[in-house]
């Protein structure tokens, strides 16, 4: 079996490490922490969650959950520690932030094949290799990988702030999950008033100043919310405070602020939607007008980071890895998939697809019927002109070829299609020999 190195512990290197080392290969991993750290990192383990510690829908009616239910079934590391380390979101997948990353690195470092090397990668590493560095890559690695694929684009991610449970006014705050599913999250009912005086604050708040960048993009599924909000006066009440599902004594509230536990003991709670670049004075102002939230203890504000991207269409092949050298393989969000589980399905797929290439065989192509198969060609066959970050959507997977009464029972078409193509592909792939 081949010496193989993975630059980057987070969600994509650290299921291509697993793979990999699962199939026999000696494994060096490397990862700058602790030795150095992005500005959105706060821990010394791998796998770290930055933002939300939420995986989004559970469910195989959405794109993300069919996305899931396929990781399960190609023994993902990165799946397996979720399911471990769940804490109650309704029909979400959200983890024990802590619990989650210390299992995964405890996993990886209990593989006798896997080496780890911590401090900074400056060069792009001989192949076979897979670089899963995310979207924070530092400088001189970042040049290094511009120079050999054209400078990367960037955009600005944001992540929301955290509360204690014990901080809210529980005389306003109530728990349930929309629709009756149950009582996994916190929500906080607005009047039109209220809504509105909280609107004024938000679109009139002072932000942070940005250095790195002097004109930054912003991606859309991670917007912050006082970048939504200048947007239209109802553009929240209709986006992440949609008061749809949920009632206060039969009546539907005009919106509402929903809290996600974010523990396993569940003290602490993020801010759904709540992606922010305010000033921290500003937070603790702006949002205190939430009601329920006037006394909140914020353990974590939120902040705006830089992330990077490669220009993948017409760079990288549908298994992740250049087309001018294949065994170089690159994954994460670096290669324009959007999200954790997406992260993990691309390290998962580059790995799979390495392994068969070292062993002088043609890699499984998973097509576009699989949602893990979809995001790969995706990214590597775009053809618009303006290639931007992509979380899964059943909108980039094969038609179903067939008409349905409604989007639900043709979404779940597609999921059960998908399952039934991922069982025949894994029958092709090489069993895995662990060392």
């Amino acid at each position: 079996m081949a010496n193989i190195t993975v630059v980057g512990a987070g969600l994509a290197g650290a299921e291509a490490a697993w793979q990999l080392c699962r199939r026999g290969h000696r494994v060096t991993l490397r990862e700058m922490k602790p030795v150095k750290r992005s500005p959105a990192h706060q821990r010394d383990t791998f796998a770290e969650l930055v933002c939300s510690n939420s995986l989004r829908s559970d469910r195989l009616e959405n794109a993300v959950g069919l996305l899931k239910e396929e990781l399960r079934a190609l023994d993902s590391l990165i799946l397996s520690c979720a399911d471990l380390t769940r804490v109650p979101a309704g029909g979400a997948l959200a983890v024990d932030r802590e619990g989650f990353t210390e299992l995964v690195t405890r996993r990886l470092l209990s593989l006798p094949n896997l080496t780890y090397l911590p401090g900074e990668v400056t060069e792009i590493p001989a192949a076979p290799c897979v670089i899963a560095t995310g979207p924070l890559t530092s400088g001189p690695l970042y040049e290094r990988i511009s120079e050999l694929v054209g400078q990367p684009l960037h955009f600005y991610d944001a992540a929301a702030p955290i509360v204690t449970r014990d901080s809210l006014d529980f005389t306003k705050v109530f728990a349930a999950s929309r629709y009756g599913r149950g009582e996994d999250y916190l929500n906080c009912p607005m009047t039109k008033d209220e809504y509105f005086a909280f609107y004024h604050a938000l679109i009139e708040a002072q932000t942070a100043e940005l250095h790195a960048f002097e004109t930054p993009r912003v991606f859309e599924g991670c917007m912050p919310v006082e970048v939504m909000a200048k947007r239209g006066e109802m553009t929240l009440a209709y986006g992440p405070l949609k008061p749809v599902g949920l009632e206060v004594e039969g009546k539907m509230p005009f919106a509402v602020v929903q809290l996600r536990q974010d523990d396993k003991d569940g003290r602490l709670y993020n801010i759904v939607g709540f992606q922010t670049n305010l000033k921290f004075s500003e937070q603790k102002r702006v949002f205190g007008l939430i009601p329920g939230l006037e006394h909140a203890e914020f353990v974590r504000y939120g902040v705006m980071h830089r992330n990077s991207f490669l220009p993948s269409p017409g760079l990288l092949n549908w298994d992740y890895s250049l087309k001018s050298d294949p065994l170089v393989c690159f994954a994460g969000q670096m290669t324009g998939v959007e999200g954790y589980v997406e992260s993990a399905s691309s390290g998962l797929l580059a790995a799979l697809a390495l392994h068969e290439k070292l062993l002088g065989n043609a890699p499984v192509d998973f097509t576009d019927k699989t949602a893990i198969g979809a995001l790969g060609h995706y990214v590597s066959e775009y053809v618009g002109h303006d290639f931007q970050p992509m979380n899964v959507t059943f909108g980039i997977m094969a038609p179903a070829g067939q008409r349905f009464r409604g989007k639900q029972q043709k979404n779940l078409f597609l999921s059960e299609r998908a399952l039934d193509t991922l069982r025949e592909k894994k029958a092709l792939l090489s069993p895995a020999t662990e060392s």
